[in-house]
């Protein structure tokens, strides 16, 4: 089995406001999938040395537990050099980076819509799911269109303080595309949507339930 996993290159929120990978979102999910024997890919826009957002700048606890991780994003590959590939899952980390790049990259959405049409798993978390908002299916239709998924809040976008500050709200754009939006009662708990091919987690804290239900996507049945 094989996984690609798409970070972004952004290292510009707006001015004042770095931005970039959210750690946890991609150092979970990564170590889930290798334990489990899944073949990972890390690719970005740039290639090179994936950005992390300042806020996720790991303790030294996190750099022992996430050695592996933070090794696979010192190297990443450029999204125009595999998109002729195929792989059996593309997963899409969050921080607010892919708001600012992965959000217009049709490289990422020619090779998303390829492996969707396939059947191929697509997975997303936190603010991940924004590099599909406009994304289109092999059809035409929006990605998203009719789908059971989630992402990161307004209300959270509220709580972190930067709902004046983002290029656009991840749960309107996702709904503005037709999306059947769900969320957890309460921001930042841990929830996952999954319709068919597609996975989506809500926040950070859904950083282990996604990669849970990645690896169990691409078990043998």
């Amino acid at each position: 089995m094989r996984a690609l996993f798409v970070t972004t290159s952004a290292t510009q929120l707006a001015p004042d406001h770095p931005t970039g990978l959210w750690l946890e979102e991609f150092a979970v999910p990564y170590l889930a999938a290798i334990e489990a024997g899944i073949a990972v890919t890390v690719a970005s826009p740039k290639g090179g040395q994936v950005p992390l957002d300042p806020k996720t700048e790991p303790s030294d606890k996190e750099r022992d537990t996430w050695a592996q991780p933070l090794a696979a994003l010192q190297h990443s590959v450029t999204l125009a050099s595999v998109q002729d590939e195929t792989f059996d899952a593309v997963f899409i980390p969050g921080g607010h980076g892919p708001m600012v790049d992965l959000a217009q990259d049709a490289t990422l959405h020619a090779l998303v819509a390829r492996h969707d049409a396939a059947g191929r798993v697509i997975a997303a978390v936190c603010h991940g799911p924004a590099a599909l908002v406009h994304a289109r299916r092999a059809d035409g239709q929006p990605f998203f269109q009719g789908r059971r998924a989630t992402g990161f809040t307004n209300a959270e976008e509220f709580l972190a303080r930067l709902k004046g500050v983002v290029p656009f709200l991840l749960e309107d754009e996702m709904k503005a595309g037709g999306a059947d939006f769900h969320s957890a009662l309460l921001p930042m708990l841990s929830h996952v949507e999954q319709d068919g091919n597609l996975i989506t987690g809500q926040n950070p804290n859904s950083s282990e339930a996604v990669a849970k239900a990645l690896v169990a996507a691409l078990s043998p049945r």
